[in-house]
Formats: C-alpha cells, sequence, structure tokens
C-alpha cells in the first residue's frame, strides 16, 4: 500500500485510534486479513467469520510486526476501530485508488474473467508496473484488497469484478472507479440466482454505466446481450469479436495439435498473428478482450501480440495441463464451472485428443455437477453430458450425487450403446476407476464447480509413490 499514518487512516474510515501511542507511525507494507500474511508495517483487518474471529489473533499480528489492527471492537494492542470494517476497507481502498491515479482496469463477466483479467495483467505489466487481482479475489473484500497492494510506482490496477445479485457491481465500481471496463459475456452462471439471463445483464451492464465520459467500454461484440451495453455508456465504445464489424477480432483462427489457438490480431493499428499458451478456442474471444484494453492503452499490435502469444496461466486449476512421465495428460480445470466453461472445456479436450487418437489416445472428462442453475440445472447438465458424446469422448465419468447423475444420463441417451459413460458415486471412485483404466496418449480432463471439491481427482492421478510430482512437464 501506499504509506499512510495511522492517523491519516482512522480519518479516512471515520474510525477512532486505540492503544496507539505514536499515530504519526506509518502502514508501509500490506494490508491483509490473514494473520499468515502480516509483515512488518502492515494493517491486519480483523472480520468476524462464522468459525474464525479475527480479533482473536490481534496480539499475535502486532507481535510479527503489523502497525495496527483495523477492527470494530478494543482490542488492547493499536487499533484503530470502526463500527463496519467492511464499509472501512472499502473507504480506504477508495482514497488510495484517488491518490495513486493509476489506469483502473474492471472486467466482468459470465465466464474467463479470471483467464482474462491473467492476460490484461501480463500484457500491460510489459508496459509499466500493474496490480491486480489475484485467482478471484473479486468481491466486496476481495477487490478492495487488491485496490490496496498498489504502491506508489503501480501505473495499472486491473480488477476483476463479480456478482451475486444486482448491484453488486455498482457496489464494486464505487469502491474503486474505473476509467476502462470490459464485459466478456451474459452466460447461464448463476442463473439460478439472478433468475436469466437478461437479469445477468443488466447487472452486468452496471459496470459500464459506472464509467467516466473520457473512459471506455470494451464490449463483446459477438453476444447481442453485452453489445447492447453500449447504449447505458456514456463513455467511448471499443468492440472486440470475431465478426467484421468488431474493432479489435480475431481472423483465420485455428487450433494447433495441442488445442492451442492461433489466429491473426487486428486492430485499429494493423495486424499481428498470436499463437496462444492457453489451451481452447474460448481463449480467443478472452485475448481479444485483452487485445482491446492494450490497445486504448497506446500499445503497438505487435506488443500485444508477442505478450499475448507469451502469456501464461496465472490462477491455479484453470485448464492447467501436466504431462505425466507415463504419457499421461491431466488438465486441471477443476477450480469452477458453468455450462457455458463447461462446453468450452470439452471442445478443448476434444482438440487435445485428436492428435493423440492416432496413437491409440482416449480422451476423458471427469465432471461433477454445475451449481446455481436452478430451473435449468437439468437441462443443463443434460446437455452437457450429450455434448460429450457428439465430441467423440471416449468417455464421460459423471462424479457426485443427482446432478452428476443427469450428466451421465445426457451423454447415456446420447449414445449409441451407452458405454461413453459412467456414473460414480464420489472422487474417490473416479480415482480408483481412471488409475485401473488409463494408458499412455489419453487425456483427461477434470471439472466441476468449485464445492464439489475435484481437483483432488487430478492432484490424485499426478501423485507418484504418494508424492505429487507437481508439473512434471507443464505443455
Amino acid at each position: 500500500m501506499i504509506a499512510l499514518s495511522l492517523a491519516e487512516i482512522a480519518t479516512v474510515v471515520g474510525g477512532q485510534t486505540y492503544d496507539i501511542p505514536d499515530p504519526s507511525v506509518q502502514v508501509t507494507g500490506p494490508v491483509v486479513r490473514d494473520s499468515r500474511e502480516v509483515e512488518p508495517g502492515s494493517l491486519f483487518v480483523a472480520f468476524v467469520g462464522e468459525r474464525v474471529d479475527g480479533h482473536d489473533y490481534a496480539a499475535a499480528v502486532v507481535d510479527a510486526g503489523a502497525a495496527a489492527v483495523l477492527a470494530s471492537r478494543p482490542v488492547g494492542v493499536p487499533a484503530i476501530v470502526v463500527d463496519d470494517v467492511q464499509d472501512a476497507l472499502g473507504a480506504l481502498a477508495r482514497t488510495v485508488v484517488e491518490r495513486l491515479g493509476a489506469t483502473l482496469v474492471a472486467l466482468t463477466g459470465s465466464a474467463g474473467k479470471t483467464s482474462t483479467k491473467d492476460l490484461i495483467a501480463q500484457v500491460l505489466r510489459r508496459k509499466a508496473p500493474t496490480v491486480f487481482t489475484p485467482g478471484s479475489f473479486n468481491n466486496e473484500i476481495g477487490l478492495p484488497l487488491t485496490a490496496l497492494s498498489a504502491t506508489d510506482d503501480t501505473r495499472y490496477l486491473v480488477l476483476e469484478m463479480g456478482a451475486r445479485g444486482k448491484g453488486h457491481i455498482r457496489y464494486l465500481t464505487g469502491l474503486t472507479p474505473p476509467r476502462i471496463g470490459v464485459v466478456l459475456n451474459v452466460g447461464t452462471a448463476h442463473i439460478g440466482e439472478f433468475g436469466g439471463r437478461e437479469q445477468i445483464a443488466e447487472a452486468k451492464g452496471e459496470l459500464v454505466e459506472s464509467l467516466p465520459a473520457d473512459g471506455t467500454a470494451i464490449l463483446n461484440a459477438d453476444d447481442p446481450l453485452v453489445r447492447a451495453m453500449a447504449s447505458r455508456t456514456k463513455a467511448k465504445v471499443l468492440l472486440f469479436g470475431e465478426g467484421a464489424d468488431a474493432d479489435v477480432r480475431a481472423e483465420n483462427v485455428r487450433l494447433t495439435e495441442n488445442g492451442q489457438p492461433s489466429f491473426s490480431l487486428r486492430t485499429p493499428s494493423g495486424c499481428s498473428d498470436v499463437t496462444l499458451r492457453l489451451y481452447g478456442e474460448h481463449h480467443v474471444s478472452n485475448a481479444l478482450a485483452a487485445a482491446a484494453v492494450a490497445h486504448d492503452l497506446g500499445m503497438s499490435v505487435e506488443e500485444i501480440a508477442l505478450a499475448l502469444s507469451e502469456a501464461g496461466t496465472l490462477s491455479r486449476w484453470r485448464m492447467e495441463v501436466t504431462e505425466r512421465p507415463d504419457g499421461v495428460t491431466v488438465v486441471n480445470d477443476a477450480y469452477n464451472a458453468n455450462p457455458e466453461s463447461m462446453r468450452a472445456a470439452l471442445r478443448a479436450l476434444a482438440a487435445m485428443g485428436r492428435s493423440r487418437r492416432a496413437k491409440g489416445g482416449r480422451t476423458w472428462a471427469v465432471l461433477g455437477h454445475m451449481a446455481e442453475l436452478g430451473d435449468e440445472a437439468l437441462a443443463e447438465h443434460d446437455a452437457v453430458g450429450r455434448l460429450a458424446v457428439r465430441l467423440n469422448v471416449s468417455k464421460l465419468v459423471a462424479v457426485g450425487g443427482r446432478e452428476a447423475s443427469w450428466l451421465q444420463l445426457g451423454a447415456y441417451n446420447e449414445g449409441s450403446w451407452g458405454e461413453e459413460s459412467v456414473h460414480v458415486s464420489d472422487a474417490q471412485a473416479a480415482v480408483d476407476l481412471l488409475r485401473s483404466e488409463l494408458r499412455p496418449g489419453d487425456v483427461v480432463l477434470v471439472k466441476a464447480s468449485r464445492s464439489v471439491g475435484l481437483e483432488s481427482v487430478a492432484q490424485a492421478l499426478l501423485a507418484v509413490d504418494g508424492d505429487n510430482v507437481g508439473e512434471v512437464a507443464a505443455r
């Protein structure tokens, strides 16, 4: 964080100081909510959770070097006490962002947010120091903590914004007002909470409504609900997509034999070739969004294409591709799942399997349920199961309870003999099956909603003699 005294912070958050001998002491370290992350000069934020009360760690974090605790009650060590810790954290983030003067890029969408955020950050940090959301730290706590990690030399802040309902993104943009806003897509993720795609679009569009007149709204021209958001902003609009009328577009899209997208990137400043290190054609749209941001900030098409071609995966369990010593390839995409990302992952798996099929390799889709789909759950799980068969995936392994059985049933009904799928009760059953069946050249995709915990399947498949070998040959 940029250096601020405890007295300044107290004023910003409207708090009272307790047990602080010298209010001029500065917070020079990070602002953290996890006591294990405290460094000398940190500000520790004491949240009260369902199982853990951060106030209980106050003495320990000060002993570890924290300058003070942001708390809702006195804790016997240096503290700034406020009525609401979350509101205070947001107010502090807003002040720091305003003083910093960095360009703030915010993005949202039903799918691809984290991958796109990682691409934007990797491109922009070639131009200037860039701070970006770690993982999916995209809510009312994670977002201000990310903003507060910026330092005096930070020139770009790239922030992912999630939403669980109407008004959430409006709240987040109030904490960290963006100059550039990116909307990727409107899908069916969380449709059970929102009630429909139109309602999701209404919530996502709060991002472009927040932009200033001298800002830029970067919109997916290939998604009608996103494209329509152009009427909801006073900012300049920049379209990305594969259509001829997109300002930043991909031409001649193709996949390498390993399933990595290659295309010609065209921007208003020219054209240059890109081959991504990421897997799956769905990353073309993500890369175009990143290219549009970079173009708006003055980077040349050649600079953008080179940066995209060299960018990798920064966040865990998102199409992590690892080849075992025996030739089995494991694709760990188990961080989360919704119908759009499931379809994209299956298509990537099918593409990766084409070059291996001639040598006897097979494709395996180990899938769990997709959460928060409401009344659409049965139809969407059935459709994903059917798609696995249509893409000629060798075997679908559906893991878990009722929703997983719908995946298997869809594949069973779509398949010719019913041999394309199997339903197992839990992750261990899936591991046991795979260990007995896998052979060199096979590719295994593991994907489900985060609550299912299917990353344990991928981790088990990468273990040798009980020790996880990690990315022994990451492609």
